[in-house]
């Protein structure tokens, strides 16, 4: 296939770049001007879009004879203004949809995430199925543009033109830097992170890199008779206790477990009171607060997913097991350094979506710096323009280099390409 993937320097785009390669499909990816494209410009083969979400130009050139799309970008991050989420996850989906038809794509893949379901007040919810409603009133502006934005691909199903949402929860696996496993599990290498279950069994979905790129794929070639205009969870095949595996991987890693145990009580109100006062602070603006309503609540609501009908319609299986992806997981991070390594903050990056990204909510980490890894130059290389193997396109086609950011450069808020995380 010809295929067009957004987000690429991110985390799961990243993963999704290198399955398409491996399987022997043509790739193009859309990126920023001044993101850094070191890990892409290393992959043979792979075409550089420059462009966003914003500029219906970049679009059209990058959506140029593609066949395929798979849009992972977007603003992923629990705080913002309205017109900053509807910019990056509404009306930036509509204009990559116009320009994918308008090139005579086919297909168009669309990421979205079980926050698009998830309700201000609202209990445990296990097992719950597509046939779930999207709720009245939405917990946040995240979870309200992914919805209308789901809602706005399915719609534009045609014969012609099949569309189709996959949802996966907690995205984990190597090279994730910033999503909610490397976040929490740096806060509990630090002694910072409370118990925050309240003693309860917090039950949830999580997904795999490779099982969320496994279900992309099959989304992209299953009938479009069977899957078009349709939604489905993705996730593990396990039922995770959710305290229990970061005590686990974090155990595995040599970090105390989570505490001292906080009431849910005190916990709600203490994120509540902490995401207050921290919007009221000088200078909070497109930061993100130590702990958020959002936050908590997915952290101490168990919410799990029936997989099923992606199983019947894709054909999907999850491929990877949980117990293998941590014996991954910890070899890579001890390959990489370790928990330091894993977990520290990159100075002056941001998540592709201009913000960074919430912890505790995981989709789409920012890229970190390490070897090989995507987004980011391996120690002693100076990339500063595509390599050679790497065919960059400007908004009207024309060859272009593609720079990587200048350390400590923020990157403009709302635009093309996937980062951190709250799915």
């Amino acid at each position: 296939m010809n295929i067009l993937i957004t987000g690429a320097t991110g985390f799961l785009g990243g993963h999704l770049v290198d399955a398409c390669l491996r399987e022997g499909h043509h790739v193009r990816a859309l990126v920023r001007e001044g993101s850094d494209t070191a890990r892409l410009g290393s992959l043979p083969g792979v075409e550089l879009a420059v462009g966003d979400l914003t500029d219906e130009d970049s679009l059209r050139a990058a959506a140029a004879d593609r066949d395929t799309v798979l849009h992972s970008a977007a603003r992923v991050v629990d705080h913002g203004s309205r017109a900053q989420f509807h910019e990056a996850n509404v009306a930036g989906t509509r204009r990559l949809m116009d320009a994918a038809r308008a090139a005579g794509a086919g297909r168009f893949v669309f990421v979205s995430s079980p926050s698009a379901l998830m309700r201000i007040r609202e209990g445990d919810r296990l097992d719950i199925d597509e046939s779930t409603p999207y709720p009245d009133r939405f917990f946040n502006l995240y979870c309200e543009t992914k919805a209308r934005a789901e809602q706005d691909v399915l719609a534009a199903h045609t014969e012609r033109f099949t569309t189709v949402a996959l949802r996966p929860r907690g995205i984990w696996g190597p090279r994730d830097h910033a999503g909610f496993l490397p976040r929490m599990i740096g806060a509990m290498h630090a002694g910072r992170l409370p118990d925050l279950s309240g003693g309860k069994r917090v039950l949830v979905s999580l997904c795999h890199s490779d099982n969320a790129v496994d279900a992309c794929l099959r989304a992209a070639t299953a009938p479009a008779g069977r899957v078009g205009g349709r939604a489905y969870f993705v996730a593990d095949r396990e039922r995770t206790d959710l305290w229990a595996f970061l005590t686990e991987v974090g155990r595995l890693l040599g970090c105390a477990p989570p505490g001292p145990r906080i009431p849910l009580p005190v916990g709600r109100a203490l994120a509540a009171a902490v995401e207050t006062l921290w919007r009221l602070r000088p200078g909070s603006e497109g930061t993100t607060p130590p702990m958020s309503r959002y936050m908590m609540a997915l952290l101490t609501r168990s919410t799990t997913y029936d997989t099923g009908a992606a199983r019947r319609d894709l054909g999907h299986e999850a491929p990877r097991g949980q117990a293998d992806g941590v014996r991954e997981l910890v070899r890579w991070v001890e390959d990489i350094g370790g928990v330091d390594a894993w977990t520290r903050p990159a100075p002056g990056r941001s998540d592709e979506a201009g913000s960074r990204p919430a912890p505790g909510c995981s989709d789409e980490p920012e890229p970190r710096p390490e070897p090989g890894r995507s987004g980011e130059s391996a120690p002693g290389r100076s990339d500063t323009t595509v390599p050679g193997s790497v065919r960059a396109i400007g908004s009207a086609g024309r060859p272009a280099s593609v720079p990587p950011a200048p350390a400590g450069t923020r990157t403009a808020p709302a635009r093309s390409e996937r980062g951190g995380t709250p799915r």
